[in-house]
C-alpha cells in the first residue's frame, strides 16, 4: 500500500532526474519551462534547469534560444515550450476581443514586422508612432509593444531572441487547428501531469482549469478533459486523498534519493504545487517577491532548501562585489549531520559555477 512518504520520494526522484541535455530536460519537464524576469541571483528558468542539464550556466537558455527548437509562449504560465506542445494550442482565440480599430492597428504592426523581418518593439513603434496606453497594472506602455504581445499570444508572431531582455519578433507560420480537439486537450493535460506528478485530484483539477491561458477557445471542453484524465492516469487513494500520475510509472518502486542539498527555484516542479508542498513537508512556502518588505516572512526570493527528500528550510542568495552571499532559514533546527554541511557547501559551490563567479 502506498504511503505519503513514498509519494514524496517519487515526486522528488522523478522530477530531479540525472542531468541530461537541455532539450531532453525540457521534454522530460513536459515540454514546458516556466519563465520569470526576476534575477535573484538568476532567473527562475535558469534555476530550474541548473539541476537537470549537464554543466548548465545562468543564461544558457537565452543564449542558445535562437538555435533551439523552442518558443516562448503561454501554457499555464508564460515560458518556453517545445514545438510539439505549441502546435496543440494554436490557432488561439484570445479572451480579450479586439475591435475593428484595434485590429487595424494590429494589422499595421504585422505589416511592419514583415517589412523588418525581425522586429524590435522600438523599431515598430518608431515606424508607426502609436503612442502610449495604460497597461493592465496601471502603468504606461507603448501601444506597439502591447500589440506585439497580443499578436504573439494569438499566434501571429514568434519570439526570435531577446535583446537585453526585450523580445524581438518575426511573423509566425499559419496554424492549422487540431483535427481532434479532445485528443489535443488530453495531450496538454498529459504534459502537465508529466511535469507536476504526482498530483492530488484537487491539484489535477486546478491545473486543468489553468489551461484557459493556453486554449481559451476550448474552455467548454476542459471539464470533460479532466474526467477523461482521471480515468486513464495511474492512481491510488493515500491517506484519504486521491493521487494521480502517468500510467506508465510506478510510484512504489525503490526511488533513490541522493544525500544532496538542492536550492530550488520558487517555480520548480518539486515545489510549484503549494498545497502538495504542505502535504509533503508540513509547512507553507510562499513566494514573497511581490509582498511588501515589512510583511515578508522568509525573504524577497527565498529558495526552498531540499535535503535528501525533505524541504527543511530556505535560502536567500545575493551577489555582493562578485561574491555569493547566503542567508539560511530552517523550519525546525539546522541539521547537525556533518554530511549536510558538506552537501550544503557542494551546492553553494555549484551555484557559484552556475553563476560563473
Amino acid at each position: 500500500m502506498l504511503q505519503l512518504k513514498t509519494l514524496r520520494r517519487y515526486a522528488v526522484a522523478r522530477s530531479l532526474f540525472a542531468p541530461t541535455t537541455l532539450l531532453d530536460a525540457v521534454h522530460r519537464l513536459g515540454g514546458f519551462v516556466q519563465a520569470d524576469p526576476l534575477r535573484a541571483p538568476a532567473r527562475a528558468q535558469d534555476l530550474t534547469l541548473r539541476h537537470r542539464v549537464r554543466a548548465y550556466k545562468a543564461g544558457d537558455l537565452e543564449r542558445r534560444y535562437p538555435q533551439l527548437p523552442l518558443q516562448e509562449d503561454f501554457f499555464i504560465n508564460y515560458g518556453f515550450v517545445t514545438p510539439e506542445l505549441r502546435v496543440l494550442m494554436h490557432p488561439r482565440t484570445a479572451r480579450r476581443v479586439w475591435d475593428k480599430a484595434r485590429w487595424k492597428q494590429a494589422d499595421a504592426v504585422l505589416e511592419q514586422v514583415g517589412l523588418l523581418g525581425e522586429a524590435h518593439p522600438a523599431d515598430v513603434d518608431a515606424a508607426l508612432g502609436h503612442g502610449k496606453v495604460k497597461n493592465w497594472f496601471g502603468g504606461n506602455s507603448r501601444l506597439s509593444t502591447e500589440l506585439l504581445d497580443g499578436l504573439h499570444y494569438r499566434g501571429f508572431l514568434d519570439v526570435t531572441r531577446r535583446d537585453n531582455g526585450t523580445r524581438c519578433y518575426a511573423l509566425a507560420n499559419p496554424w492549422q487547428a487540431p483535427e481532434d480537439i479532445d485528443a489535443a486537450l488530453d495531450a496538454l493535460v498529459d504534459a502537465l501531469v508529466q511535469k507536476y506528478a504526482p498530483l492530488t485530484a484537487t491539484g489535477l483539477s486546478r491545473l486543468v482549469s489553468m489551461l484557459y491561458a493556453a486554449v481559451p477557445q476550448w474552455e467548454s471542453r476542459r471539464r470533460a478533459a479532466f474526467v477523461r484524465a482521471k480515468s486513464r492516469l495511474g492512481q491510488a487513494r493515500v491517506e484519504g486523498v486521491d493521487w494521480f500520475w502517468p500510467a506508465a510509472e510506478d510510484p512504489a518502486q525503490a526511488w533513490r534519493i541522493p544525500a544532496k542539498v538542492r536550492l530550488l527555484a520558487p517555480f520548480d516542479p518539486v515545489v510549484w504545487d503549494r498545497p502538495r508542498f504542505e502535504q509533503f513537508w508540513g509547512w507553507a512556502y510562499r513566494f514573497e517577491a511581490y509582498t511588501p518588505a515589512a510583511k515578508r516572512v522568509r525573504g524577497h526570493y527565498a529558495l526552498p532548501l531540499l535535503w535528501r527528500d525533505q524541504v527543511i528550510g530556505w535560502a536567500n542568495l545575493k551577489l555582493l562585489k562578485g561574491e555569493l552571499q547566503h542567508e539560511l532559514g530552517f523550519v525546525d533546527t539546522r541539521p547537525q549531520d556533518p554530511a549536510f554541511e558538506r552537501a550544503l557547501e557542494e551546492e553553494l559551490s555549484a551555484m557559484r559555477q552556475f553563476l560563473r563567479l
